[in-house]
């Protein structure tokens, strides 16, 4: 088993980098890797500090040595695209000594260029919807895509995250927020952009236990199979107890919806 998505105390995580990596090897993962949410250029408090990331780097690679034999350890991250300022494409990013680089959209930009954190607890956001965005849902998950073709076409990653995360905090406003046409067309664009930039997409199982939900949702997996969609499976783990979770039944879902060929083995031998 192959993981490329997990958070540690160096960002949100719960657990330190040593008990998130050994409860990774304890149950069974052959390739584990670390992705702490990037440094930003706003406010926040799930993201790491700048000042981190060269002691992250280096307890990565004692991880590395550890496990050596047992669990191979990457070192990634996981990088917020905020607008063509800031992003995985940016120099700063770039230039970091990664194994592999995740790009995510967590903010969205509010009517006068604000990011404003969408991600989180769905009454956050349902109070952010009102408050930053005047209640146009329509207006936060249409920039929300448009920023991840944005992204797209920047660059600077490997791995797309959780792409259509915002139908999950958007449908507590509109439950039939992803029936919508205009929203399919949207997920559909990005599903192809991600395939014609040569982007993994990520399955994201981390809402599976407490939503019954994958990210992409199972409704739009027709779609990666359609496009030829490389893909990894992430947990995007912030608990020990969680680095599996949703892990074996995404597996056999993708299986019996014939997919499991586009599962990408070895992230760092298919770029």
């Amino acid at each position: 088993m192959e993981n490329y998505h997990s958070h540690t105390e160096f960002c949100d995580g719960r657990a330190s980098m040593a008990e998130i990596a050994a409860a990774a090897c304890d149950a069974g993962f052959e390739v584990w890797g670390t992705s702490p949410h990037s440094p930003i250029c706003c406010h926040s408090g799930a993201n790491m500090k700048a000042e981190d990331v060269n002691l992250y780097l280096q307890e990565s690679g004692h991880l590395r040595q550890k496990y050596d034999g047992r669990m191979k350890i990457l070192t990634g991250m996981e990088i917020d695209y905020i607008s063509e300022e800031f992003g995985p494409h940016t120099e700063y990013f770039r230039n970091l000594p990664l194994d592999y680089r995740i790009g995510s959209v967590h903010f969205v930009r509010t009517r006068d260029g604000r990011p404003v954190d969408v991600d989180g607890p769905a009454e956050r956001f349902l109070k952010y919807l009102e408050s930053e965005y005047e209640g146009d849902l329509k207006y936060v998950a249409q920039t929300y895509f448009a920023m991840e073709l944005e992204m797209l076409e920047l660059g600077g990653f490997d791995i797309i995250g959780h792409l259509d995360k915002i139908g999950d905090n958007g449908s507590h406003a509109w439950r039939e927020l992803e029936d919508q046409p205009w929203y399919a067309e949207l997920v559909e664009k990005v599903i192809a952009k991600a395939v014609e930039k040569g982007i993994i997409i990520e399955i994201n199982t981390k809402k599976f236990d407490s939503g019954n939900r994958f990210f992409p949702a199972e409704r739009w997996w027709y779609l990666l199979k359609k496009y030829g969609a490389r893909l990894v499976l992430s947990t995007d783990a912030h608990y020990p107890d969680k680095v599996a979770s949703g892990f074996q039944v995404a597996l056999e879902r993708l299986r019996l919806a014939g997919m499991e060929t586009q599962l990408v083995s070895e992230f760092k031998s298919a770029l």
